[in-house]
């Protein structure tokens, strides 16, 4: 079973930024695609961003623009760049990757953006 661990949330003030990881356990090559969730306090969990293995990427209205999502399959990670970082995006922030007969979720990483 792969594992996946997320990491780089913290405090950040408005206009900020953060780079957000989530390494595999195992190569990520093989996966259809993998993705950024979050989940703010009493709201249900929303896509913010995904990749496919072949590249392709797509955004929630609300982050595009500001957040860029890329995958090292060398390093089996994905990354989640967020710019210009907003008090509504503080949420905890979960990795997903979706493969054949696999839906993984990482534990989550809080991310605070104070105004």
């Amino acid at each position: 079973q792969v594992q996946l661990v997320e990491s780089g949330g913290g405090l950040v003030q408005a206009g900020g930024s953060l780079r957000l990881s989530c390494a595999a356990s195992r190569s990520i090559f093989s996966f259809n695609d993998m993705g950024w969730y979050r989940q703010a306090p009493g709201k249900q969990r929303e896509l913010v961003a995904r990749i496919t293995s072949g590249g392709s990427t797509n955004y929630a209205d609300s982050v595009k623009g500001r957040f860029t999502i890329s995958r090292d399959n060398a390093k089996n990670t994905v990354y989640l760049q967020m710019n210009s970082l907003k008090p509504e995006d503080t949420a905890v922030y979960y990795c997903n990757a979706r493969g054949y007969l696999l839906n993984v979720w990482g534990q989550g990483t809080q991310v605070t953006v104070s105004s």
